[in-house]
């Protein structure tokens, strides 16, 4: 009878712990950025919060510094179900669609609030186009404001011909071009090497990603142009999302609106430590001149005209609906 009994206990030990492990779904989320880096950590911050409101039933292990997937392949990886979430840079993916490339437009959106703005407008093409792709969109957060990094001094656009420029998107090239520099595509997990090695020498990206890459011991100027604040956005398989139960489904909503508004309140006191980093690593921080702040200006009015003729009506409705509000 001992034995029987005890048969029972563990059977129903046995029952128990497969029907927990039948009932935890793990999911995959690849990112770009080192642990350390301000999105990651908000990141690691929203997988938490959906484990402890969904209790335990959801899972989410962060892939950082694109230890998974490469940058450029996390959409895709979504999209094709080989993780079930993502953080993707919107202006990477220009060359997609033109709408993602309006968060690298150089000045339409220049400050925190713009770029607020530019989101609020933004959000409703872009959970349509996820929609369509089998994807939906669960939040998005900022960068600070980009500057421009480099070895020499500039007074004008005309100091940065012929250099090597680290470019990250489709707009950081096209920058490269109109400035006459040289474009060189590099990755922010490779940027550390890039530097050391000679393949670049200057680049336009925020503070977090100067002190994350140590760009100061690399690098001597940087000149806080505050031309963009491009935007990281984590998206999910609607595959994925469809097979959590309802419960779960409202505490990953809900944890992803939270982590939405604590990245961008984050993000402003980001720009100002990071800035400060800088400048204690021997970094010379500088607002730029009145000529190179004129000839980035060109740079962003053309660039703006040129995306509106590949944006069509699309580019046209997203940057009226910016402007209203």
């Amino acid at each position: 009878m001992k034995r029987r009994s005890l048969s029972l206990v563990l059977a129903a030990s046995l029952l128990s712990v497969t029907g927990w492990t039948q009932a935890q779904t793990r999911w995959d989320l690849p990112a770009a950025y080192p642990a350390t880096n301000f999105h990651t950590q908000n990141l690691t911050q929203f997988a938490n919060a959906v484990d402890q409101a969904s209790g335990g039933k959801l899972k989410i292990t962060v892939h950082a510094n694109a230890s998974l997937f490469k940058a450029p392949e996390i959409k895709r990886a979504v999209q094709g179900g080989q993780a079930q979430a993502g953080e993707v840079l919107q202006a990477v993916l220009q060359n997609e669609w033109q709408i993602y490339g309006a968060d690298g437009l150089p000045f339409l959106a220049d400050s925190y609030d713009s770029a607020m703005k530019l989101y609020q407008a933004q959000k409703p093409l872009l959970q349509k186009k996820l929609a369509e792709q089998g994807m939906i969109l669960l939040y998005a957060v900022a960068w600070p404001p980009q500057g421009i990094y480099s070895k020499k001094p500039l007074n004008s656009a005309a100091d940065l011909k012929g250099i090597k420029w680290r470019a990250y998107s489709p707009s950081t090239a096209r920058i490269a071009e109109l400035v006459s520099a040289q474009p060189v595509t590099v990755q922010a997990a490779e940027f550390a090497q890039a530097l050391a090695t000679g393949v670049v020498e200057s680049t336009m990206t925020s503070g977090a990603t100067g002190v994350d890459s140590k760009l100061y011991e690399h690098l001597k100027y940087y000149y806080d142009v505050q031309a963009w604040l491009p935007k990281n956005m984590v998206i999910a398989s609607r595959k994925a999302f469809d097979a959590l139960d309802k419960a779960t489904q409202d505490a990953l909503l809900k944890a992803a609106a939270d982590a939405e508004a604590r990245g961008w309140a984050e993000s402003r006191k980001v720009n100002d430590t990071t800035l400060a980093t800088l400048k204690a690593n021997g970094m010379i921080i500088e607002p730029p001149s009145a000529q190179l702040r004129a000839d980035m200006k060109k740079v962003g009015e053309t660039m703006l005209r040129e995306w509106l003729e590949k944006a069509g009506a699309e580019g046209k409705t997203l940057v009226d609906a910016f402007s209203k509000l």
